[in-house]
């Protein structure tokens, strides 16, 4: 058959936009291969509108049961596939091909969010998990009482060594430019503490354990020095990859894969095909923002449905 809309993900972009779309009788699909995005590793989520404060487990399972709620007569759901492609057919219609099956329909919204940016050095992969880990949130308490190295020089790294220094011994980070992208206040603060340390311009060359991590070599950008650092705990906090690869032959992406649209309205350079929340090139990424983003995108498929079917 051939959707009204196919919906690819299952997070605050994906889901909100499967419940308008529910309610506005289109017939649609949603497709994810997880639900609640990356908000499911964190503890507490605090600035979730209507949820002083909610887990991300807790938050991941309203959106699958707000979704569920509306699975039916114009909206089905498939929680167990990922988009491998996305094309377009000669008769105007899209095609979605997952790593399981195809489906087609007049429009598409991409909602499937990004992921994390690993570690790349020497034994990275070798202690992934096992020293080398990517949530401070869910981790982090594993490491209480010891030292640990934060690597990263934005808010999502300066926010991790945060919540860290409540139960670590001593935080390092460790930044590969000359300045921090985190906010200022932000930066002052952590600097104030006297377990905490910030290293500057500075590459990470390797980790060395034995069955986990015991130390991190960093190399100085400017004189070259290699310095050897004792450390518990890596917590890696570089930035996002958008997921973005199974569409890049169709819309325009930036250089690094963030799907570009236009705010107004959230279409991409396709016409029938929009995108909302961490997979675009939208200027801020936040659980609210890709809500709103894809509840303005759907509004727009709407009318567009309606002038174009």
């Amino acid at each position: 058959m051939t959707y009204d809309l196919i919906i690819l993900g299952g997070g605050p972009a994906g889901t909100a936009a499967a419940v308008y779309a529910a309610r506005k009788q289109l017939k649609t699909i949603l497709i994810t291969g997880e639900w609640g995005g990356q908000s499911t590793v964190s503890d507490l989520i605090y600035n979730w509108i209507g949820s002083p404060e909610i887990s991300g487990a807790d938050l991941g399972n309203s959106f699958k049961k707000h979704v569920l709620y509306y699975k039916g007569e114009f909206l089905d759901v498939v929680d167990s596939e990922r988009a491998t492609s996305l094309t377009k057919n000669e008769d105007g219609t899209f095609k979605i091909n997952t790593n399981a099956n195809e489906y087609t329909a007049h429009s598409v919204l991409i909602a499937t969010g990004s992921g994390r940016r690993k570690l790349t050095c020497e034994n990275a992969d070798k202690y992934e998990n096992k020293g080398i880990t990517y949530c401070a949130s869910c981790d982090g308490p594993l490491f209480s009482g010891q030292d640990v190295v934060v690597i990263g020089g934005g808010n999502a790294g300066f926010e991790s060594a945060a919540q860290l220094l409540a139960y670590c011994k001593s935080v390092t980070l460790i930044h590969k430019n000359n300045e921090f992208k985190a906010d200022e206040i932000t930066v002052n603060k952590l600097l104030a503490n006297p377990k905490f340390k910030a290293i500057k311009n500075a590459d990470i060359v390797k980790v060395d354990g034995e069955q986990f991590v015991n130390s991190i070599t960093y190399k100085d950008k400017d004189s070259g020095v290699e310095t050897t650092i004792p450390t518990g705990g890596i917590f890696v906090e570089i930035g996002q990859i958008p997921n973005s690869d199974f569409a890049k032959e169709l819309v325009a992406v930036t250089p690094i894969g963030n799907i570009m649209v236009d705010p107004n309205n959230q279409i991409t350079n396709v016409p029938g095909v929009w995108a909302a929340g961490d997979v675009t090139n939208g200027r801020y990424h936040q659980n609210n923002i890709a809500a709103g983003d894809a509840v303005k995108a759907l509004e727009d498929i709407y009318i567009w449905l309606h002038k174009n079917k």
